[in-house]
Parts: C-alpha cells; sequence; structure tokens
C-alpha cells in the first residue's frame, strides 16, 4: 500500500516480495554497525523479519517503516518510516539507505515527508529519533529535520547507550 510520495520517491508498506531487498540492507555493514545485526540472512528469514516488524505494526499502530522506492523506476533504496517501540514513550523515526543512494538527499527528503505524515496525517505530537553516538550522518540528519539531542537512553533489549534526538520544546 502506498503511503506517500515526493518528489523523486515513493514510500509504501514493506510487503514479503520486499524480502531479497531487506536481506539486503539488514546485512549492509552500515546497518549491522549502526543499527545491529538482526540475524537475517536468508529470505525466509526476510520475510519472517517483514511480518513480525513492519507488518505488526502496520496492524497494531497504523504505521511502520515504508520501503522507500524511486518513483521512476521502482527500485527500492531503503527504509524510512515511524516505530513504536516498547521501550520508548514516543513514536521515534528511522532510516536506512542502501550505500548506492546515500548522499542524494534520499534520506532528508523521506524523513521530512514521513515526519510530516506523522504530524499532519496521523496527529503525532512528539516525534523523536534514536541513532548510535558515533552515527554522525544520521546526527547530522536528524539536526537538519529539527531535532535536537535530548539524552542518553538504553533500549530494554540493548545494552548499549544511544542518543535520543527529539523536538525543541
Amino acid at each position: 500500500m502506498n503511503v506517500l510520495e515526493t518528489g523523486r520517491l515513493r514510500l509504501r508498506w514493506v510487503a514479503t516480495a520486499d524480502a531479497a531487498f531487506v536481506v539486503e540492507l539488514l546485512n549492509d555493514p552500515s546497518w549491522i554497525r549502526f543499527i545491529g545485526d538482526k540475524g537475517v540472512r536468508t529470505i525466509e528469514e526476510a520475510s519472517a523479519y517483514i511480518i513480525k516488524g513492519p507488518i505488526a505494526m502496520y496492524a497494531h499502530h497504523g504505521f511502520g517503516l515504508y520501503v522507500t522506492e524511486l518513483k521512476d523506476s521502482d527500485i527500492p533504496i531503503g527504509l524510512c518510516g515511524l516505530i513504536k517501540r516498547d521501550s520508548l514513550d514516543d513514536v521515534d523515526i528511522g532510516f536506512a539507505f542502501l550505500p548506492a543512494y546515500r548522499a542524494n538527499g534520499y534520506a532528508y527528503e523521506s524523513a521530512s515527508a514521513v515526519m510530516a505524515y506523522g504530524r499532519n496525517v496521523l496527529g503525532m505530537k512528539r516525534i523523536v529519533a534514536i541513532t548510535s553516538p558515533d552515527n554522525d550522518d544520521s546526527a547530522k540528519l536528524l539536526r537538519r529535520l529539527g531535532l535536537r539531542f535530548e539524552r542518553k537512553v538504553r533500549l530494554a533489549d540493548d545494552a548499549r547507550e544511544i542518543d535520543l534526538y527529539a523536538p525543541e520544546a
């Protein structure tokens, strides 16, 4: 299901047909370094990840991570969307792109559209973001989106501290 479009991108629900793309993205060294190794190596594992993750979140919350694809070719280039984690009070925005599509403005284009969608369509008052303290590119993008470092947090399933970015009060 298509969720929104920007000038160059279409954001849509993730489907099990996206399993090969998900395997590629989740095994990108940057994903593993900054987000974590999800242990997804096969099409079957990716399908299960999609069903238990994004599809379950759509069913429960009406939003989740979206495949971000080029409008002119339907090529999937990344994931961008809203996530509700049990260990965070607020909904957070998440994004990750394949290496060939980084540094082209796609992350900002999709993330700013998702932030506007969350506020204007879903009625969210506060959308935050989390990132590894050493992920300078994500932190820079979060600041461009109008978020500022608020505090260190620890997610329930993760031993390491991460940075929480939030809108300025």
